[in-house]
């Protein structure tokens, strides 16, 4: 068996668990109308369900399963030290978007990557309300539902389509050329596949986004012609003792300098 397609059968494994935790959360989802699962609130005031909790089990055992010399990082578990002597991990957000599938919003998903030395190899985006599957190897492209993905072709960033928090929006287009906003995109990593589809131009992040939100989507928009990094310019890196990450911006590689020189004038 060639690396390839070696890599190709892991990713196939790795959807498939994706798939069997997104079903699960599905069971506690109501399209329109609040969730069917206890919520609790987490030290820092963000909710979680016992959607996230049964996902994350489900997702820890099977894909430990698949891989026992991977360490493990999931917003959902305890997080030790132990995971930096680990060549490959699983970074995981069960449900990216707790509060979407809270209150019936379909944009929330399960989020996986594996990640080798800091970088992502393979990203995973399954979005079980939406019926929608992205994935990314690294070196071999982006797909939705097994199609190829693209970033944006558009020559100019001028009225681009915009999706972020508001005041980070606001705060954006005062920079230079007006842009369109399209407000804030519920799930981060949803909010980054959408570059990498080519639906939005560019989506931007506040700061204090963490590992399991974006090491999936970074590596489906950068396989998709895109980008993700701060406001230096520089991509995230992944698996350091803080999992922690400053403002971020996603959009084709054409525009990187250009935005990242507006993050940094932003006032």
């Amino acid at each position: 068996m060639t690396l390839s397609s070696a890599t190709n059968d892991r990713l196939s494994a790795m959807v498939a668990v994706a798939k069997q935790a997104g079903d699960l959360a599905l069971d506690w989802f109501r399209p329109g109308a609040r969730t069917s699962a206890d919520v609790q609130t987490k030290d820092g005031g963000s909710p979680v369900t016992e959607a996230d909790h049964a996902a994350d089990a489900l997702l820890k055992h099977a894909l430990l399963n698949l891989d026992p010399e991977a360490g493990w990082l999931s917003e959902e578990t305890l997080d030790t030290p132990e995971r930096l002597t680990r060549q490959r991990l699983f970074i995981v957000d069960p449900i990216d978007g707790t509060r979407a599938f809270m209150a019936g919003d379909p944009r929330w998903g399960v989020s996986v990557a594996l990640v080798e030395a800091g970088t992502p190899t393979i990203g995973i985006l399954h979005m079980p309300a939406l019926a929608q599957t992205f994935t990314a190897i690294l070196g071999q492209g982006a797909f939705l539902n097994e199609h190829p993905i693209k970033v944006s072709q558009a020559k100019v960033l001028a009225g681009g389509r915009f999706a972020g928090p508001q005041p980070l929006l606001e705060r954006f287009a005062r920079t230079g050329e007006p842009i369109s906003p399209k407000g804030k995109v519920p799930s981060l990593a949803y909010r980054i596949a959408l570059v990498a589809a080519g639906e939005i131009e560019a989506g931007l992040a506040s700061t204090n986004a963490h590992d399991w939100d974006i090491a999936a989507a970074d590596l489906i928009v950068h396989e998709a012609g895109g980008f993700l990094a701060d406001m230096q310019g520089k991509r995230p890196a992944y698996n350091q003792l803080l999992p922690k990450h400053g403002i971020l911006a996603a959009a084709p590689e054409r525009f990187r300098a250009e935005i990242t020189s507006r993050l940094r004038a932003m006032t």
